[in-house]
Parts: structure tokens; sequence; C-alpha cells
């Protein structure tokens, strides 16, 4: 399978995730800012809409390879974060999973900002 397919498919594979969490996020928005209140987050309402600028504009970016680089990197970064605040009580059944999979989702986005998005992207089309 051709190298830039293969980055494609990655591509997609990686933002499914981050699309279709921003866009729960978006149309449960008082749900999502009272679950964020409640596991003691500053300023819960603009938290909220960050989430979700990072999950479905960068997701979105991630799918059509646009800012690749960059998006990817602040991606990696929301991983690492979400992986301590949302998943770092090891005592909470299910965390230690969800801990190490944010972690390898993060160095997924790392290795997608080190090689680039590929010809079959946005970026590719406008350098």
């Amino acid at each position: 399978m051709p190298q830039n397919l293969v980055v494609l498919i990655g591509r997609i594979l990686l933002s499914i995730l981050f699309i279709t969490a921003g866009y729960g996020k978006l149309t449960g928005f008082d749900g999502t800012v009272g679950y964020f209140g409640s596991m003691g987050l500053p300023v819960p309402t603009l938290t909220t809409a960050l989430v979700i600028v990072v999950e479905l504009l960068g997701g979105l970016a991630i799918l059509v390879g646009l800012f690749t680089r960059p998006v990817a990197y602040v991606i990696a970064a929301f991983c690492v974060a979400t992986a301590f605040v949302g998943h770092g009580d090891f005592s909470v059944a299910g965390n230690d999973i969800h801990f190490m999979k944010n972690l390898a989702i993060a160095g997924g986005f790392l290795v997608l900002a080190a090689f680039g998005p590929g010809s079959l992207s946005i970026d590719a089309r406008r350098a």
C-alpha cells in the first residue's frame, strides 16, 4: 500500500475519535459544562468551549490535513493532559487502560507532527 495512503488512513482513524467527541460535547454543551464543573475544572464553560475547539476543529483539521503539524502537537499535548486530568486516578476501574490509551494516541499525533500529513492533504496542496 502506498505510504501516503497509509498516512491518510492513519489521519482518518486518529481524527474520528476527536470529531465525534467534540461534536458530542457541542450538542451536549450544558451537560459537559456540568460534568467539567463536577470534576473541579476551572471556568467549566470556557474549558468546555476550548475542549470542543481542540477536539472538533482539531479533528477536522487532522482529517483533511490542514495545519497538520501544529494541530498534531496541540492534540498530543491535549491527550497527555487529559490522561492525567481525566484518568489519573488508578483506583477507578478502567482508568489505567484509558490513561495508557491517551498516551498512545499522543504518540500517534507526535509521529504525525514529525513526519507530516502526506501528499493526500490540504497542506501538501498548499506547499
